[in-house]
């Protein structure tokens, strides 16, 4: 039986509409992300303008996993939200994170209305120093234990060869299984809101 890791995804779109109109690409942004929230898997959204009388919008949203968001792309509810705005909205370019580069998304300026589940997608990134904490956390014991074990059963190994081999075997385990974890995990602290045990 095969395993599959449940990796939250990022979608970054790109899109563009006539400055004139931005009161209207508000309101269509703030539809769809009522209808996706509505979904099993969202984690959350949040738009941006690129700057004041830009005709370029970002928008970020983040589903669980790759099933979800399949389910949210192909769902009757988004095909009518993007047929709503024909002749208005024109997309321009989609980006998918997977991985460590979606844990800890870019800073976004000019924020216009994030919405949604406060989560690590929205206009706000952590603090460099909760970030680095957070993959030291996830690093550490992942590298103490390999290296006891490679210089307990590969100590005949040459250095570099062992070195090696622990980093092709660490580097898809802090992306894909132990960095995910954490990041959910110290999520409330990353981005300063109260520990869970206090609200219970």
């Amino acid at each position: 039986m095969s395993l599959t890791l449940a990796v939250p995804v990022t979608v970054a779109i790109a899109r563009r509409v006539d400055p004139a109109r931005s009161s209207e690409m508000v309101a269509w942004m703030r539809a769809g992300t009522a209808l996706a929230e509505a979904f099993p898997g969202f984690l959350g959204a949040g738009w941006v303008q690129s700057g004041p009388g830009s005709p370029e919008w970002h928008m970020l949203y983040r589903f669980a996993d790759a099933e979800t968001l399949h389910r949210w792309e192909e769902s009757p509810q988004r095909h009518w939200w993007l047929s709503s705005a024909q002749g208005i909205v024109e997309h321009t370019r989609v980006e998918r994170r997977t991985g460590i580069e979606g844990w800890f998304d870019s800073p976004l300026e000019h924020s216009v209305d994030p919405v949604g589940p406060v989560g690590p997608v929205g206009p706000t990134t952590p603090p460099r120093w909760k970030q680095a904490v957070t993959i030291w956390l996830a690093f550490f014991p992942l590298s103490l234990s390999a290296t006891l074990l490679t210089s307990r059963f590969l100590d005949a190994v040459p250095l570099a060869a062992r070195v090696l081999l622990m980093t092709l075997c660490l580097t898809p385990l802090m992306t894909y299984l132990v960095l995910p974890r954490i990041t959910r995990a110290l999520h409330w602290w990353l981005h300063g809101q109260p520990a869970p045990w206090r609200a219970l």
